[in-house]
């Protein structure tokens, strides 16, 4: 039953790895940019829900919706002042890279610089009591984050496949170059994945804001990399993949926590990742993909 149990917490927690690693794997499938700035959305979502809830007394539901809006606007500056100038001119990859890295440090200092570096406490962001299942039980936090990311992916998924901006972000993702001979804006649905993948980022702050109740303007760097070594897993670029990436990145840490081995979480994480780099480089449900040297 313990084992059972330690599985849940594993899913809740995988759900929030999966919500950040769609944005990573919606980006690299367009831009092939690895936008390690990314995991610091988190931290700004989280910091963004900390004032609402906090400091202006908002309810839940202003926090959340506030947190979204902001977050996406973030990502798609990020996008236009960053990258997007980079993207145009077809700067190598390494340039892209450090830019990233570059933002990252931008976002963690300039928090720290407005709220001190000391933890903030966010309490009672989603509503937390055990649910008897059997003679299991289960928080509601947990099974709030695992639903919510579920029908997410869900949603995500009909937008790329079923809408004219799904479309138009696979015919970038596909050629940007003939895309635009059609009359697709490469620039534009480039900014609308940054926007729709720091969203996600925003939501899976709040759910983690539910889970582990303090933030730090550092909270996204350790998260964003393994939600990173979730897309990998999955399959950087797939969707499903990222979601099944971050299920079994969350459930191998709570497995690895049950054993009691918490202080090797972390080593367990990116030995996966080394594992999937050196026996299946696409990942779990990634494509092969040829390229002309």
């Amino acid at each position: 039953m313990n084992l059972i149990s330690q599985i849940f917490n594993g899913l809740g927690q995988g759900s929030i790895y999966a919500l950040v690693a769609l944005g990573y794997s919606m980006v690299y499938g367009i831009t092939q940019l690895i936008n390690f700035a990314h995991g610091d959305i988190i931290m700004v979502g989280a910091y963004t829900t900390y004032v609402m809830l906090i400091l202006a007394g908002a309810p839940l539901w202003a926090a959340v919706i506030v947190s979204i809006v902001f977050c996406a606007l973030v990502g798609i500056v990020i996008d236009q002042v960053a990258y997007q100038r980079l993207l145009d001119k077809g700067a190598p990859r390494i340039s892209l890279l450090i830019t990233a890295i570059g933002v990252s440090m931008f976002l963690q200092n300039l928090y720290q610089t407005i709220f001190k570096s000391d933890a903030k406490s966010i309490s009672n962001v989603l509503p937390s009591f055990p649910i008897a299942v059997g003679g299991l039980s289960i928080s509601s936090v947990m099974l709030i984050t695992i639903v919510v990311s579920l029908v997410l992916m869900g949603l995500l998924q009909l937008l790329v496949k079923h809408t004219r901006i799904g479309k138009a972000m696979r015919a970038t993702s596909e050629d940007a170059a003939a895309a635009k001979l059609m009359g697709i804006s490469p620039r534009a649905t480039i900014a609308f994945t940054f926007g729709i993948g720091s969203a996600l980022a925003a939501v899976g702050a709040v759910l983690y804001c539910g889970a582990y109740p303090q933030i730090t303007p550092y909270m996204g760097s350790m998260l964003g990399l393994k939600a990173f070594v979730a897309a990998v897993l999955g399959g950087i670029g797939s969707i499903p993949g990222a979601m099944l990436g971050g299920i079994l990145i969350g459930v191998a840490e709570s497995l690895t926590t049950a054993a009691g081995l918490s202080q090797f979480t972390d080593a367990v994480v990116f030995g996966i990742l080394i594992l999937i780099l050196l026996l299946k480089p696409a990942g779990l449900l990634g494509k092969n993909v040829k390229e002309k040297v």
